[in-house]
């Protein structure tokens, strides 16, 4: 048997930079986030043909640290089989689209499943954070949160009571040369702004709550904006802050782009449209997409037989599904087989993808 989960990378309106003291990977700051439909992470788990793990990204084989270190979180807890784990991302890896956010997201889901730990939303977000902090927030779709007291992810706003339109505008397909980690820390040791940014995320996070709660989206753009750029003259937005000088993700044209580009989502706030780029210095090329509705489907597949036909095949298929997974919402018959004997067929034999969403996901949106 083998699952798959999907899940999607979400954009933080009001940004999680830097990390809190101690275990658990508890962002130093609260943040909001609305997450993307178009952009996925897909994640199929199945058992291991021996005693390790093996891990393949984008479809290569790789010795990756923190699925490792996740992993290892995970069995800490539960009794977790070696595994393997092949999962791709429609959209550039670890390049500022928050793929880690997707990544285990899906991780902790497809293992949730496939291990049958029962785990609740709450609890997936928790060991998403602390596998990547950003992932705790794409356990949901639509407005995310994340902030104190708990520092456990919330749905804020399920997509489709706001759908807004997301633009993301991809500049440069290759690996961050410094990853957010990295900076995060350099940030803290370095910046003599990092303390003001961390004292006042407070106070945007709860502007941006509001702001969702009441569908203003000039006002949620002001906040994302002077959040993104920590900008002095947030009327204009003509000078930036950058929070750690020697961490700089965007050359001059792409930070031109991305001043113009927020200049014109306050230009166009009726139009509901939120814009994004990412960093490089070439010019983008565009995707469009709105905030999800669903964030997290899985898929587990199964095959079952029948001495009668391949319809009762895939009937007994669905029964035994539904004795261990609830909110199946379709199946797909991905392969038909038969054996003969003495030129009759003595048995049907059916592979199923079985499509469920686990409990909660629709509801929180």
């Amino acid at each position: 048997m083998s699952v798959t989960a999907i899940a999607h990378p979400n954009i933080a309106l009001i940004k999680y930079w830097g990390k809190q003291a101690g275990d658990g990977n508890l962002p130093a700051t609260p943040s909001v986030s609305i997450t993307l439909d178009d952009l996925a992470s897909t994640t199929l788990i199945a058992s291991s043909p021996d005693d390790g793990d093996h891990i393949v990204l984008n479809g290569e084989r790789a010795i990756d640290p923190k699925i490792s270190a996740c992993l290892t979180m995970l069995r800490a807890d539960f009794e977790i089989p070696p595994v393997s784990i092949d999962s791709t991302n429609n959209f550039p890896t670890a390049a500022g689209l928050a793929s880690s956010a997707s990544g285990f997201a899906a991780l902790i889901t497809a293992i949730d499943a496939f291990c049958g730990l029962g785990l609740g939303d709450d609890d997936r977000a928790v060991y998403a954070r602390r596998a990547s902090g950003s992932a705790a927030r794409s356990i949901y779709g639509g407005f995310a949160s994340l902030g104190p007291p708990d520092w456990i992810a919330r749905p804020v706003l399920p997509a489709n009571e706001w759908p807004l339109k997301v633009v993301i505008a991809i500049t440069d397909e290759g690996r961050k040369s410094v990853s957010s980690s990295v900076g995060m820390k350099t940030s803290e040791e370095t910046s003599p702004y990092y303390g003001p940014w961390v004292s006042s995320t407070a106070e945007d996070y709860e502007a941006a709550l509001a702001a969702v709660a009441a569908r203003n989206f000039e006002r949620l753009a002001d906040l994302s904006e002077s959040s993104c750029l920590k900008a002095v003259d947030r009327a204009t937005s003509s000078h930036a802050i950058r929070i750690a000088p020697s961490v700089t993700s965007w050359a001059s044209r792409s930070q031109a782009m991305q001043l113009w580009v927020a200049s014109r989502s306050r230009a166009n706030a009726s139009s509901s449209t939120v814009f994004g780029c990412g960093s490089s210095s070439t010019w983008p090329r565009v995707r469009s997409c709105t905030g999800s509705a669903m964030a997290v489907a899985s898929i587990s597949t199964i095959t079952a037989a029948s001495p009668e036909s391949w319809q009762d095949a895939a009937l007994r298929g669905l029964e035994r599904a539904r004795e261990t997974l609830r909110g199946i919402t379709g199946i797909k018959v991905i392969e038909e087989k038969a054996h003969v004997e003495d030129g009759r067929i003595t048995e049907y034999l059916v592979t199923l993808q079985v499509v469920f969403v686990l409990e909660g996901s629709e509801e929180s949106g």
